[in-house]
């Protein structure tokens, strides 16, 4: 049972890698952080757009609860200050937390440790008609570890074949798999990092840790163009989203995750029979 996010091909055919392709990295280069396909040519009408679309989401996820066939996993992946947190509060913000549910991954602790890596992902995947959405995500063990030389080129691909089938039973069993990963420029990280050290209200977002993998952005694009290329598969395909304008990554996501629900064909559950007719005293 696989599910792509749906909107009209022509605009998110440069931002998907080949999900029949041949493994090869994906090249971000080639991806102008910086461009707004989805974007109406107004910020403020781009602002409207979103608020409109963050309450569908809500009139959409009361459906999709009550339809109960399928659950919702929407990863959110990207370097430090690609807007993670900011995407949750704004396009998914409107939506019930009686059936949204979110977690940030951090670095495993000694139990998860114990286990395989995706041992603690699966404990937190969607259940029926639910909706998770991860901040990070089980590809946070194809970067960190590649990156600091943790585990071999063959290691890093037996990963991905691990991810490829992991997100395949999901998709068999009935979760609808959306990765979008935030793709924003050195520079614009630059100034984001800059403002949480100019404003003592941000200062609890920075981490003196975001400077020293500042320093290898070159080789955390690298392992991001390599598990773009080897995981964005028909069941869960990768959307790599222009995120240098806030608004616009928001659009962008907002859009596609609405596309996706509305492509769904969600109804409400048969009523009860008993229900005809009756009368409440």
């Amino acid at each position: 049972m696989a599910h792509a996010s749906r909107t009209s091909k022509g605009l998110l055919d440069p931002w998907q890698p080949p999900v029949e392709g041949d493994g090869q990295p994906f090249s971000l280069a080639d991806i102008d952080p910086g461009a707004k396909p989805f974007a109406k040519g107004d910020k403020a009408a781009d602002r409207i757009a979103v608020d409109e679309l963050a309450h569908e989401l809500d009139a959409l996820q009361d459906l999709f609860r009550a339809d109960r066939r399928y659950k919702l996993l929407v990863v959110l992946q990207g370097t430090d200050t690609s807007g993670k947190d900011g995407t949750i509060r704004d396009v998914f913000g409107r939506m019930s937390a009686l059936g949204v549910h979110t977690i940030g991954w951090k670095a495993p602790n000694e139990p998860e440790l114990a286990h395989d890596y995706l041992w603690r992902i699966h404990q937190q995947v969607p259940g029926a008609g639910d909706v998770m959405l991860f901040n990070r995500s089980h590809y946070e063990d194809v970067l960190v570890p590649v990156v600091r030389g943790w585990i071999t080129p063959a290691q890093t691909r037996q990963r991905f074949a691990h991810i490829n089938d992991f997100e395949r039973m999901l998709s068999e069993t009935g979760t609808v798999v959306l990765k979008f990963m935030l793709h924003i420029s050195f520079e614009e990280q630059g100034r984001r990092l800059q403002e949480r050290v100019d404003d003592p209200t941000k200062h609890w977002k920075f981490s003196m840790g975001d400077l020293d993998a500042r320093k290898q952005w070159a080789k955390y694009q690298e392992a991001y163009e390599a598990l773009l290329g080897a995981t964005s598969s028909p069941w869960a395909p990768w959307t790599v989203v222009p995120s240098d304008s806030k608004t616009h990554r928001n659009l962008m996501i907002a859009t596609l995750v609405r596309d996706t629900l509305k492509s769904l064909d969600l109804r409400y559950p048969p009523s009860d029979p008993a229900l005809k007719g009756l009368r409440i005293d």
